[in-house]
Order: C-alpha cells, then structure tokens, then sequence
C-alpha cells in the first residue's frame, strides 16, 4: 500500500477550518450587506438611487466580467498544459521527485485548477470593480470638438477611450503571463517540460502551447507600441519642461514606436512557425525575441536620444518652439483661460487724488473684515452656549438690503460636538437633544460699531436683537434658521430626531427670559428607522445597543447622517472633485449651503498637468477649508452648482458649464437626469454663486507663466510670475489667498462680486498684474491687469514691510501691542485706482485675557509705489482724507521720488521761506545734528542693503526712522527752518528678497 505524500489532516480540523472560514465569510457579508442596505436607504432620502444602483451594478459587472474572464483564461491554459502531458515519461532523478506532486494534485486536478483561477479571478476582479468610472466614461462618453494637433484624432478619445484600453492592455498582459507561468509549471510537473536526461527538452505539444501565449504576449506589446503612440501626447517633455511629445518624441520616438509595431507582430509570427513548422525548437524564436529586446533600445531608446542630444538640445529654441506653441494653446484651452481678458495697467499716478474721497464704486465697498480673523469674533459674540462654533474661518457672500448691493462676512451658527461638556456628551444627549445649530449670522465686510466690532445685521436667536451693537431687526432673514447640517459634522455626528410622547426633546435655542426653548424636526430628510429591522439595522451599522434599548428612538424616529454638506454631495456624486470652501446663503428664506464642484481628466493631450492639492494650497488651507486630495489633472471645469439644504439636507445638482462633454457623459451614465439644466437654477439662487475659489488658484498660477504666448518668450521664461506669499508673514513659505471683493476695476462697467489675486514677477517682490475671476452675464471671466515690466510698484510683501516700517506707523503700531495684546493685520487688499494703485490693510488687536477676541483698531492705507503715501488711520474714512490731504501737499503736487530695487531714497529738499526770502539759511545747532545723523543712517541703510544682510538691513531701517523723527522734530523746534528735510516716509524698498520687519 502507497504512503500518502503528505499527512492527511483529521476530520475535526477539517471541521474546524471550515467553521472559521464560514464565520468569516458570514460576517464579511454581513457588513458588506449592512453597508449596501443603509446606503440604499441614504440614496433613497436623497432620491438619487440611481447613483446607488449604476455604481453598484457597473462594479458588480465588471468583477464578474473581468474576474471570470481571467479566471477561464487561467484555467483553461492550465486544463490545456495537463491534457498537453506526455503518457510517457522517461525514468530520471527529476521524474521520480516529481512523482510525488503528482500524486497529490492529479486525484483533485480539477479542484486544484479551479482553486488557483478563483484565486486569481477573485483579484482581477476586485482590481476592475474599481475601473468603474472609467468604464462608465468610456462607454457615454463623446467628442470635445478639439483634435490633438499631431494626429488629427477628437480629444475624447484620450480622455473616454484611452484610459480604459490600456487598462483593458494590462489585463490582457497579466492574463498571458499568468497563464504562461501556470502552464510552464504543469509541463514541468508532469513531464512536458524537463530539465535533466536525454533526448528534448520539450515536446512538441508543449512547445507549441507555450509558444503560442509568447506569441500572444509580443503581440500585445505590438498593440501597446501603437497605444504608446497616442499617450506620448501626454508625456513630460523636459526639453521644453511643458507636457506633450517634443520635436525628438515626433521626429524619432513616433516613427521608431511604429516600426517597433509591425516588428512584434513579424517576431510574433516567427515564434509560431520556426517553433512549430519549421525547425521545431525555441532557437530562433529566442534570436528573435534578442532581435526585438535589440531593436527596442536602438530604435526606441538610442535613435531618439541621439536626435535629442544632438539636433534638439543645440538649438532647443527653435527646435521645440511649435510643440511649445501647442502645450500653451492646449493648456489655455484645458483649464479656461483662453477667454482671459488682458488689459495693460500703467500705474503711472503715484499721488493720491482727491476722487479718492468721493468715489462711490471702490473706496465705499472695501472691504474691512477679514473672514479668517473675525470668526473668533462671530464666536465670542453671538456663540451664546459653549456648543455653537462658527468654524475657523467665515464667508463672503452678497447681498442686497435696503436696494443696496454689498459683501457681507457670513457664519452659520453650528453644533460643535467637541465643544459638549461631560454631563452633555452622553449617548441621549449628543445625539437626541444636540441635533442642530441656530442661524446664519451676518455682518457688512465694510464697517464696525462698539470699538472695532462687526455689525450684526442677522442670525439672532429671539425676535430682535438683543446687543446695542447690532441691527434692531433681522435685515437678512431666514424662514427656518435651523441647522442640521453643516461643515463641523464629523462622520460619526448622526442626530435621532422625531417627537416623543408630547414633547420636544431638542435644543432650539436659549431665549430672552434666560430659559430654553426647545424644539421637534419636522423636516421631510432623514432615514425612518421607528420599524425595529430598521432599528436593528443601524444598531450593527452604528455598533450601538442603544438603537434598540433607548425609548428615546421611537416609532416617529428618524436618523440624520452624512451631515457635512461637501461629504453629502461628495456621496450623491462620487464623479465630481468639490470645491474646498463650502458657503451658506440664505435663499428664499431657507439657508443653502453652496459647494463648487468640477469635473476634471488627466489626459487631455499636450495640456499642462497640476497636482490640485499642491495648486490649492495657502494661508488658509485645513483652517476653515478643506484640502483637495493628490490628484492630479489637465483638464478642468466647473461644471456643477450644488446646493445642500441646512435643514433637511436636500442635495440639488445644477449644471453650471452646458458644453463640458466630461459632464454630459456623467449625466448620460446615470440616466441623464442626475443634474439639472442651467435653465433651472432660480434666479435668487443665482445671485449668490461665485466664482470657485480653488479653480481660481489654479488658474491664477498657471497664468503666471502661461499668459506667455509667444514660444520664444516662454522658453526663455523671462516674463514669468509667481504669487507671493502672506505679505505679514513672508518666510512661512505660505502663499497669499485670493480676496473676495464686491468692486470695480479699471475696464468694468460697475462693481462685480470677484475673487482677486496679485502677483509678482518671478524672483522679485515688485507688482506685476492683478488677476480677478467673476460671472458676467452668467458666465466665467478672468481678466488681468497688467502693468509694465519695468514698473516699480511695490507688490503686497514691500507694501506691507514699507507700511509697518515707517517710523511715525510704528511707533503707533508698538502702542497697540504689548505684553497684554498683539497686533494682527488683516487681507491686504490690492486696488486699482485712477491710474494708481491703493493698498488696505486693516489692522486688528487682540488682548492676551482668556476669551479674548480681534477688534479692529486701525486701517493701514498706501497709495502709489506702497511707501511714498503711507498712512494709519482709525477708520478706512479718516484714512483717505489723510491720503488726499498728502497728495495735496506734495511739491507741484508730484510724489517724492520713488525708488527701484537697487537704490536707496534719498531725501528731497522742502524750501521753508522765510518772510520775503526764498534763500534757506544753513541749520545750525540742534538741527543739522539731525541732519547728520539721517545722512549717516541713509549710508548705514545703503551698507545693509548692498551687503545681504537682512538683519543688518532690518537694524539700519529702524535707525533711519529714528533719524528722521528726530530731524522732523528738530525742524519743527527751529521754526519749521532748515536744510534739507525728507519729505514722506525715508523707509527705502525692500531688496529683491524679503526683509525681516524690525521690532520695537
């Protein structure tokens, strides 16, 4: 009697493993089955299954479909390799160590061969479950109308079809060389395959099975090559550093991939015959395979490079010029910014005008608060519990009160859930009393009451106003205020709403009297769960006993969940990338929460391509908007409005961009009713969108060097800019955000609500345009003004260290802050005005005491080159009369003289006549001591300055403005009599690389 090969395991571990193995196929399922039946019931409050039921059903098809396919491919090769064995085997060493193998797997081959396929169907599948969206494009999607520049083809073929046929050619190649591998290892084990004895290596049959998958593997190589062909449109050029194939990819690479083609299919042909017909060995298939390896790195890999480095590289200039033309037509097409309205901006005025105090369009909606620094603000003086939180940072929306259009800083009034003490954090508490938030809380961005305070003119919680600070009446009011959904909802944030017994269990809001006032949700969202499979349901979903248990969950219950807007837009619409900044409105009475959403490719031919989080981030990303995932794209629209109800969570999708073909696929693959025609967007609604602030950032810096249209300027890169960073902090490496304005600039019929953002010539701190995004007529427009490239207007970095450093400015400023506050300085606004440029910075103190909140204290104002006209003043209308009343006062009312990077003011003569004389009589005394020592402190500054040593610079700076305070006091002690006095402020630009800001 044969001894088995291998222990034969008992019937109880058998038993065993088969329990253990059912446990967890059972528990498996059942989360799985939990997760699909809750999110069925999500979608249908919603009412968009069938979002639910085509993602589902589109994974579920191609896992069959893919994992099945690869798993009959596998198991039919390895069926073939046994069928395929020899009956007889010559006796040897290897055969006989064989034998045992054989002896364990050919009782069960078929179980063996249907194990080993179910294995590697259950992972192809899985991978092709998770294709869907692409699958889904390229089955809906259609033409861009835009063909690729090199090969005439529509640009829906790279961005529907492309990225699914490769992926649809990996599978193919995994397929082949699986197979390959398994039947290699079946001819081995029963003798088709041997590598010791006499006689051949291989039998025929086996010869001619494995040769056959080689074949079809170098085949597939060939339909790659041709694949490669299209896709090198999308490569990295690094001659040219732009994406798209360059003048070598065209000239050598192209032509080499295509002989390369028809050369795999001729190997692939002669793998066949010489194996099979001709000779009957693997010899001179495997020269031809050494041919094909051979002519891949002649053809494809030296021929190209030769051609770079010797033809392209000499005169890379002219040479890539065209293909360079290309990548900047492509990108501008791809990102929006064809249609970028350019108009040059001299900023040739340096002197105030007096219309600086009777504008109407500018100067009266600047805007003050700044949406970062107020929130603590919102929340020290409206939060009222402990419970309610504004967020880290507010909004800036419009809004018309009074037939009046202005920039309001907006706030909903939220639950925070971190915020619940311990006797309030319990199961009952946090999730059937603290359900909801309490109004949408507004202010004008352009004024303060009560000491630097906003004004509240919305979002109370009785019937009026209760502070002496605020407006008597709700001027933006809100027919249902409350908040059941918001942006400080975590995941786990759900709320159990609906009446027990005959009264109201949820806290509304404290009222007038000091009691509470407390409140049942009679809202339409929300998943009915009184029935107890339902009960049941989301007791296992939750892992919580209390679904079950507590008599607060009733017959009447309903459960709210996904309540952060962006993350339930995020799940009705899985396809879109959602803008990071969420805002409310009120709307018709109800408060909206509007979301951006784009839908966007990665392989739109010869485009740029950007990693979104990368091109997002600023000052202000993770502290009040979120950070957009590492994705990256070349292709970007922002096609849909999405609106989500803060009250009973209502999702609505608009169509924003009615000609974007990557939306019309999505909409056709859910039924074509997912989103809503543009045609439908009420009116009131309308009025509140604005132009997408992440969108804007990224095409804000892809401007910065692809307003260059011109080859031969782009590939020298000259004329590039760059954003600055925060001009109050410019070593953080943060970037400056863009600033919502309701304003006019220069060009624009009236004032326009649009997102603004200035930038600087690469490497330099100087002003070199202004960028703004707004809607015209409903529709996106990017306009810049540019100004000269030899401009010596001082960018937001100079401007702000030219303020501050002024010595009368500081020595205001070092009042404000000390030991018990600290100064903080709001959005330094850039704003184009007659001719010239006005900078606002508002200036905030905050004390040191516990709840301490910003006040804003004082308004910085610049006009001109940023140092010449500087003034502090306490409010933003004092300030500009201070403006005028400098440019009134300047000699024949021209500005003192402005200074570029590499020169250092020097300070003008101001003639004081004396009775009848015009002749001044030198200084004496006290006063050419003055004198003096300014001209000592102006070579200490010019010392510093040529010498790269910021501290140094730093120090000297602070010794000028002492010097010249002391001389102005001296001059003013002497009867306003003497020599040359400076006029304006001394303080001298900042050097091409930021200056730190002298403290004290």
């Amino acid at each position: 009697m044969r001894s088995s090969p291998l222990p034969r395991m008992s019937r109880r571990g058998r038993v065993t493993i088969g329990v253990l193995i059912g446990v967890f196929v059972l528990f498996t399922l059942l989360g799985w089955g939990v997760n699909a039946w809750t999110d069925w019931l999500w979608f249908n409050e919603v009412r968009y299954t069938q979002v639910f039921t085509g993602v589902l059903a589109t994974r579920l098809l191609l896992f069959l479909v893919v994992g099945v396919g690869m798993a009959l491919i596998v198991a039919g090769n390895l069926w073939l390799a046994y069928r395929l064995r020899p009956r007889m085997r010559p006796h040897s060493a290897e055969q006989a160590t064989l034998e045992r193998y054989r002896m364990l797997l050919s009782p069960r081959l078929g179980t063996w061969i249907a194990l080993a396929a179910a294995v590697v169907g259950l992972f192809a599948g899985l991978s092709a479950q998770s294709r869907w969206s692409q699958w889904l494009l390229f089955r809906n999607g259609g033409d861009f109308g835009v063909k690729d520049p090199e090969f005439g083809i529509d640009v829906g073929f790279y961005v529907f079809q492309l990225p699914f046929w490769r992926y649809l050619l990996g599978v193919g190649f995994t397929a082949v060389v699986l197979s390959l591998l398994g039947a290699l290892a079946v001819h081995y084990i029963f003798g088709g395959v041997r590598l010791q004895g006499v006689g051949d290596r291989m039998t025929n049959a086996a010869r001619a099975h494995l040769s056959s998958l080689v074949a079809f593997f170098v085949l597939l190589k060939a339909v790659a090559y041709v694949l490669d062909r299209r896709a090198m449109l999308l490569e990295y050029n690094d001659s040219a550093k732009l994406y798209g194939a360059g003048y070598a990819d065209v000239n050598a690479l192209l032509p080499a991939k295509e002989i390369l083609a028809w050369i795999s299919v001729l190997v692939a042909l002669a793998i066949i015959v010489f194996s099979n017909a001709v000779m009957r060995n693997l010899v001179w298939p495997g020269i031809s395979l050494a041919l094909l390896g051979v002519s891949a790195v002649a053809i494809g890999g030296i021929y190209p490079w030769a051609v770079q480095t010797f033809e392209v590289k000499p005169s890379a200039r002219d040479k890539e010029a065209p293909y360079i033309e290309r990548s900047i037509k492509a990108t501008r097409t791809a990102f929006g910014l064809e249609g970028t309205k350019t108009t040059p901006y001299a900023a040739s005025n340096l002197v105030p005008p007096a219309s600086l105090a009777t504008d109407t369009s500018v100067v009266q909606n600047i805007r003050l608060l700044d949406p970062q620094l107020v929130s603590e603000t919102y929340t020290q003086l409206q939060q009222v519990r402990g419970f309610y939180d504004f967020g880290s940072k507010l909004d800036i929306d419009r809004y018309s009160v009074k037939d009046k259009t202005s920039d309001y800083v907006v706030g909903v009034r939220e639950i925070n859930y971190g915020e619940l003490t311990d006797q309030q954090s319990n199961w009952i508490n946090r999730h059937t009393v603290y359900t909801h938030g309490y109004g949408l809380v507004a202010a004008p961005a352009n004024q303060v009451v009560c000491g630097g305070q906003p004004y509240f003119v919305s979002g109370f919680l009785g019937e009026k106003a209760q502070e002496a600070c605020s407006s008597p009446a709700e001027e933006i009011p809100a027919q249902q205020p409350r908040i059941y959904y918001g942006e400080r909802m975590e995941p786990g944030d759900y709320a159990i709403v609906g009446q027990n017994g005959d009264r109201n269990v949820e806290f509304d809001r404290p009222t007038s009297t000091g009691g509470e006032q407390y409140y049942t949700y009679s809202g339409e969202g929300g998943v009915k769960i009184g029935s107890f499979p339902r009960r049941l349901l989301y007791s296992i979903k939750e892992q919580e006993p209390n679904f079950l248990l507590s008599e607060a969950v009733n017959e009447n219950s309903k459960l709210l969940y996904v309540r952060n807007p962006r993350d339930r837009v995020e799940k009705v619409a899985p396809f879109l990338t959602l803008d990071g900044d969420p805002y409310p409105a009120v709307v018709n009475g109800r408060v909206l929460w509007i979301i951006d959403g784009y839908t966007t490719a990665a392989t739109y031919p010869y485009a740029e391509r950007v990693n979104l989080q990368a091109e997002t981030a600023d000052e202000l990303t993770g502290r009040g908007t979120f950070q957009l995932a590492r994705e990256n794209v070349n292709y970007i629209r922002n096609s849909v409005k999405a609106t989500v109800d803060a009250y009973d969570g209502t999702v609505k999708l608009y169509s924003y961009d009615d000609t974007d073909p990557v939306l019309k696929a999505w909409n056709k693959a859910f039924g074509g009713d997912l989103v809503l025609p543009k045609g439908d967007i009420p009116a009131e609604l309308a009025e509140h969108f604005r132009y997408p602030a992440d969108m804007f950032k990224v095409q804000r810096n892809l401007l910065t060097k692809f307003h260059v249209t011109d080859p031969g300027d782009f590939y020298s890169g000259q004329d590039f800019w760059q954003v600055p960073n925060v001009p109050d902090a410019p070593d953080s490496g943060q970037k400056q955000p863009p600033y919502y304005l309701f304003t006019q600039f220069p060009g624009q019929e009236g004032p326009r609500f649009q997102l603004t953002s200035a930038v600087t010539p690469n490497g330099r701190q100087n002003l070199a345009a202004l960028v703004s995004g707004s809607y015209v007529d409903g529709k996106p427009q990017l306009e810049v003004l540019e100004l000269p490239d030899q401009t010596r207007i001082s960018g937001p970095t100079q401007v702000h260290q030219q303020m501050t450093n002024n010595g009368d400015i500081r020595q205001q400023l070092n009042l404000l802050s000390s030991n018990q506050a600290q100064v903080q300085y709001g959005n330094l606004l850039s704003l184009p005005f007659a001719d010239g440029m006005l900078y606002v910075e508002p200036v905030y103190v905050k004390s040191s005491n516990q709840d301490a909140y910003p006040l804003l204290q004082k308004v910085l104002l610049s006009y001109g080159d940023g140092g010449s006209y500087v003034v502090l003043a306490n409010n933003l209308n004092d300030g500009i009369k201070q403006l005028v009343e400098q440019g009134k006062r300047a000699p024949n009312n021209n500005p003192p003289p402005s200074t570029d990077d590499n020169e250092t003011p020097t300070p003008t003569p101001t003639p004081t006549p004396t009775g009848g004389d015009n002749n001044t009589p030198p200084a004496t005394g006290e006063l050419a001591q003055a004198a003096a020592r300014v001209q000592t402190a102006i070579s200490e500054v010019k010392a510093a300055q040529a010498s790269g040593d910021f501290e140094r610079y730093g120090r000297a700076l602070k010794a000028l403005d002492e010097a010249m305070s002391a001389f102005q006091q001296a001059q003013s002690a002497a009867g306003g009599s003497g020599n040359p006095a400076p006029s304006g402020s001394a303080s001298p630009p900042a050097p091409t690389s930021p200056a730190p800001t002298p403290s004290g």
